[in-house]
């Protein structure tokens, strides 16, 4: 099919406009026999999976009329407003739907500690053969990939490792790490002079692992920078 996917700040439709989209949305999802479609919950910072879930139209109408996230609960047979009940709520950011039709997309900002009913963050947080009780400590989902570095860089500041250039850098405070950020920001410059882009894009990777040890070193998230990136979108222009 050649419909185009869907984006849109749907939290922001009145109600009438709600179930009108809904209804023109109805006619290209592909629901199973059932009258249900899978619904993937992806966080909308750092790309992470979340959970998956299932939706009716009923669902997809609530969801867009409210702005936050409601879905089908096959073992109660009903309308499931995800966090009512928990606080965990899903405000939804982004909805699309694949070249078939038949699995949606969700975009969402996660509140509360996580989307998993055992207190995780993400309901995937699984990769050995025995599973575990899930919780606050369970494995964090995959993510991109300076989420991931960012992750590197905090566990060797947690649990410093022998040897470890980022420990060695840490170690040194603020004159080490600053110093550093120094000399890549000059050498990043240079690359730009050259027009050479493998540099460029060499040089604006040791920035950011540098940046991300500053971040670390005085205690500051990567997701909070992420987060000051995605206020900052869509923002009033500078003059």
């Amino acid at each position: 099919m050649d419909q185009k996917p869907l984006e849109a700040s749907f939290h922001l439709l009145d109600p009438a406009r709600a179930e009108q989209f809904a209804a023109e949305l109805d006619q290209h999802l592909r629901f199973n026999e059932a009258g249900l479609i899978p619904a993937v919950a992806q966080d909308w910072l750092d790309g992470a999976v979340l959970m998956v879930a299932w939706m009716n139209a009923e669902a997809i109408e609530r969801t867009l009329a409210t702005g936050e996230v409601h879905y089908w609960s096959r073992s109660r047979q009903e309308l499931w407003h995800k966090g009512a009940t928990s606080g965990q709520l899903q405000k939804l950011r982004g909805l699309r739907y694949d070249c078939d039709a038949d699995v949606l997309l969700l975009t969402i900002e996660q509140a509360g500690a996580g989307a998993c009913h055992t207190g995780a963050r993400s309901c995937f947080y699984e990769e050995g053969p025995k599973p575990s009780a899930g919780g606050a400590a369970a494995l964090p989902p995959p993510a991109d990939v300076c989420t991931e570095l960012a992750r590197v860089i905090e566990g060797r500041r947690d649990a410093p490792e022998h040897g470890s250039y980022t420990n060695k850098l840490l170690a040194g405070g603020d004159n080490a790490i600053l110093k550093k950020i120094g000399e890549e920001s000059a050498e990043f410059v240079m690359a730009c002079k050259d027009d050479n882009a493998a540099e460029i894009a060499g040089e604006a990777a040791d920035i950011v692992f540098h940046m991300q040890v500053a971040l670390a070193h005085h205690g500051v998230s990567w997701r909070q920078v992420q987060e000051v990136l995605a206020q900052r979108r869509g923002a009033p222009r500078r003059s």
